[in-house]
């Protein structure tokens, strides 16, 4: 009997060890936003309207958490119809044919802060990225549990395709080539 109880007591220790987590993201408090220098002095902004991921954690703080993200290129908006058509033509997204800009890696606690290391895809083109990350920590609540993070970091358009642009009349570009990213993630802890 004793041997029965020291083996479910371990089988409860390796059980609990491997256990994982699965977090999804609650769209209603979440923004998944960019930011372009627009005619060399002023920001223009803009987002993704649909989006979708989930975070596979092994840990309480998240140390090692597998995160998958897509958004979907047909939902830019940046309040203007006719630079969202644009966008989303051949010579930005070519959302038709490239539906989707996605991200697979890890979330990496490293003392204090955290950074999301990967593989971003952005028009048929992947490149391995590494972004800040800030953690606002986790809450239980009526609802369940909760956390959430902030991402910021840029990319450069041009590595992955996205090359129009025209120069003004001083050699400044109308776009810039450094797209920051500005993300801000609510997760919901999964049942």
């Amino acid at each position: 009997m004793k041997k029965l109880f020291a083996s479910l007591f371990s089988l409860a220790i390796v059980a609990s060890t491997f256990a994982q987590t699965t977090w999804t993201i609650d769209k209603s408090h979440s923004k998944v936003g960019f930011n372009v220098i627009h005619m060399a002095v002023s920001d223009v902004e803009g987002k993704f309207n649909d989006f979708d991921g989930t975070i596979v954690s092994k840990s309480e703080e998240f140390n090692g958490a597998e995160i998958s993200f897509v958004a979907r290129t047909t939902s830019i908006d940046t309040d203007n119809e006719r630079r969202d058509t644009h966008l989303k033509s051949p010579d930005f997204f070519e959302a038709e044919k490239f539906p989707e800009i996605t991200f697979k890696g890890n979330l990496v606690k490293d003392g204090g802060k955290y950074r999301l290391v990967g593989d971003f895809t952005m028009k048929g083109v992947t490149k391995k990225v590494e972004f800040d990350v800030t953690y606002g920590g986790s809450i239980n609540t009526e609802r369940g549990a909760k956390a959430g993070f902030k991402l910021s970091g840029s990319v450069n358009r041009q590595d992955y395709g996205l090359s129009w642009n025209n120069k003004l009349k001083g050699g400044e570009l109308a776009v810039s080539d450094n797209v920051d990213l500005i993300v801000k993630i609510e997760l919901n802890k999964k049942v």
